[in-house]
């Protein structure tokens, strides 16, 4: 079986670290409005860490409800409240993101936010998937 996706690499350029260049892909569109880390019950995870998994497994809920799973996640965007708390937890984001994605790095950003609606959240990330037909 094919990929659902594949990473783009234009030539020369140097392979990214942790996420990819862009990717493409064929089949549904699954648009994933921004998760936080809290839980069907709207209880917050503790810390930046565990916020951010809980926003990714949040995120695979709703890509599993359209009948897709990690590997048809070709976007992410992350908003997170404080870029320095981001930076300081790299070591502890890897392998939680890694227990939830598995080894799946599609195209992603990260984007230092003033203030997310929920005051407790310290993350917020968008998904777009494509799920073949």
């Amino acid at each position: 079986m094919t990929a659902p996706l594949t990473a783009l690499l234009p030539p020369g350029w140097p392979p990214p670290r942790g996420y990819a260049n862009g990717m493409v892909g064929r089949g549904r569109i699954v648009l994933v409005g921004g998760q936080i880390g809290w839980d069907a019950e709207g209880r917050f995870a503790e810390g930046l860490v565990a916020q951010a998994a809980q926003a990714l497994r949040n995120i695979l809920d709703v890509v599993r409800e359209a009948g897709g799973g990690p590997e048809h996640v070709g976007r992410l965007t992350w908003y997170v409240t404080d870029m320095a708390a981001y930076r300081a937890s790299l070591a502890q984001l890897g392998p939680a993101y890694r227990a939830v994605m598995g080894r799946h790095f599609p195209a992603m950003a990260l984007v230092q936010v003033v203030s997310l609606v929920e005051p407790a959240a310290l993350v917020e990330i968008e998904a777009t998937a494509i799920i073949p037909e």
